[in-house]
């Protein structure tokens, strides 16, 4: 009879088997996945007053998950995006349990059918030129630091770049020849080259210039040499983005992550005309149907087809008060 696995192997081998082997997941979703079961341990321990290493499978059913993500929404402050997000890496993990453990299957069923939460697809956000300018202008050209931040701010709003995938880049992904460009291993391990404008060209011809911290051959990389975290890009944005605001108010109104620079990058796009099939393929998006929100988002393009109507025949008119007569009528 086949030994029922224990839930601390029955997780190893779901990150080992099923992620890397089976499935090859990118290192941005291992590590995504990761923190997700970093998340639910933490909760659950505390929940159960159990170390992580003597949590059973049982423990880990459909009430205590409901729990998890309220307490990410209520105590962490996640959107309901990240809240699926969370969701979707530990029904990924029940669907493997679901072979192993068939046991336990009335359980598992119960975790899968949780819902995903509904939410208001709000509008995307994006910089103005004049907003990008402003925040181009801040990290100062006499320190290695603002050097690399204003070459890591100008690729990403340039060309479009993930978070995972600016921070990701090498310095041997860059080719400033003829027909400059840079590669990009992004979502889906799928590959891509974006092209490099002069000006982002010329801004990386003198970063690569520059002393290489430890020897490092990531092309933005940290004071130790190393990659850039996500937090340390947000912290980089935020520190440049609060001085950019006195100099450009209209910052100020705005919520503004790595996210919407590349947010900024196709809405450019979008308004010089370009195609959004060929926006699709600049970003990397699995399907041009990911690429339409930028539509609906765009105010410049639904005033240039307006423009090309036929407005309606409206009448302009102005309030007129009723007369004292008219008003005591009225009144009775």
């Amino acid at each position: 009879m086949k030994a029922v696995p224990s839930f601390a192997t029955l997780l190893q081998r779901f990150f080992t088997e099923r992620l890397v082997q089976q499935r090859q997941a990118s290192p941005h979703t291992i590590c995504s996945y990761r923190d997700t079961f970093r998340l639910l341990l933490k909760f659950t321990g505390k929940r159960l007053r159990k170390p992580p290493d003597r949590i059973a499978f049982e423990d880990i059913d459909a009430p205590l998950i409901g729990a998890f993500l309220n307490d990410l929404q209520k105590n962490r402050g996640i959107t309901a995006r990240s809240r699926n997000s969370r969701l979707a890496a530990i029904r990924s993990f029940f669907n493997f349990a679901a072979f192993e453990m068939p046991s336990r299957s009335a359980q598992i069923q119960r975790v899968l059918a949780i819902p995903t939460k509904r939410y208001v697809r709000a509008q995307i956000g994006y910089l103005t030129r004049e907003e990008v300018d402003a925040l181009l202008a801040v990290p100062s050209q006499k320190t290695w630091a603002g050097r690399r931040d204003h070459a890591l701010l100008l690729v990403t709003v340039q060309t479009g770049v993930r978070l995972s995938e600016a921070t990701g880049l090498k310095r041997e992904d860059v080719n400033l020849g003829a027909g400059a460009h840079i590669s990009i291993l992004g979502k889906g391990r799928k590959e891509r080259r974006t092209p490099l404008a002069k000006q982002s060209v010329a801004v990386l011809k003198a970063w690569l210039q520059e002393p290489v911290p430890h020897n490092s051959d990531v092309l933005f990389p940290n004071a130790r040499g190393g990659r850039l975290s996500a937090d340390g890009v947000a912290y980089i944005l935020a520190k440049h983005l609060a001085v950019a605001c006195q100099t450009c108010p209209s910052l100020k109104r705005k919520r503004v992550t790595p996210h919407v620079l590349r947010h900024t990058a196709a809405m450019e796009l979008l308004e010089a005309g370009v195609d959004t099939s060929v926006i699709a393929l600049w970003l990397g998006h699995e399907s041009v149907e990911t690429t339409q929100i930028y539509l609906t988002s765009s105010l410049a393009l639904k005033e240039k087809i307006l423009a090309k109507t036929t407005p309606h025949a409206g009448r302009p008119g102005c309030f007129r008060p009723d007369g004292k007569l008219l008003s005591f009528l009225n009144s009775l």
